[in-house]
């Protein structure tokens, strides 16, 4: 019986070994879209203020869980008017639809470093289920302050009027899809 409590012992300790919470190392991750414009030219922009937190138990992180909270009125695409627009209630209603948010549903791999995570995503008021695929690109030791580092990159494509975004909008002035590109580092 001892043996056999040891052993469960064990087992228990080495499961939970691993369990570790990553966040987002705003220096080093970044939150992109790009959206076709006249059918003709790609307008890019990002949100510069987010936070993301990965869950995990499994050194491969095949057991994840993700969230994701960006602040609307972030969003830069490098010109200051399209910015301010762009926060207005022509688009993302900023001032009533503060964060746009996304937590994670499902992580499936499908190779080696490749994985389909789905989750739910909060934009404009309006939540949906969309699937990104994702990349787990390793984990190293940062050499600057000895601790681990993961690195990720997902992509996907959403279609704005899914949430409601631009509906005055329609393509070609501005395309129905949208791609978003998420890159990150992640500590712990």
């Amino acid at each position: 019986m001892k043996k056999i409590s040891f052993f469960i012992l064990l087992t228990v300790a080495s499961l939970t070994t691993f369990a570790q919470t990553w966040k987002s190392d705003k220096a080093h991750s970044q939150l992109k879209f790009d959206i076709t414009h006249l059918g003709i030219s790609t307008v890019s922009g990002a949100f510069t203020d987010f936070d993301a937190t990965i869950n995990a138990t499994k050194p491969d992180f095949s057991d994840a869980t993700f969230t994701l909270t960006a602040k609307t009125a972030s969003i830069n695409t490098g010109v200051e008017k399209r910015n301010e627009h762009l926060k207005s209630a022509d688009f993302f209603d900023a001032a009533a639809n503060p964060e746009i948010t996304f937590k994670s549903t499902s992580f499936k791999k499908v190779s080696e470093s490749k994985y389909q995570l789905t989750g739910n995503l909060t934009m404009h008021g309006v939540t949906k289920p969309v699937s990104l695929d994702f990349i787990y690109r390793g984990t190293v030791t940062n050499p600057m302050n000895k601790k681990a580092v993961a690195g990720f990159r997902a992509t996907g494509t959403i279609k704005r009027s899914d949430f409601g975004i631009g509906p005055k909008f329609e393509a070609p002035m501005l395309s129905e899809e949208v791609i978003i590109t998420a890159d990150g580092e992640f500590g712990q």
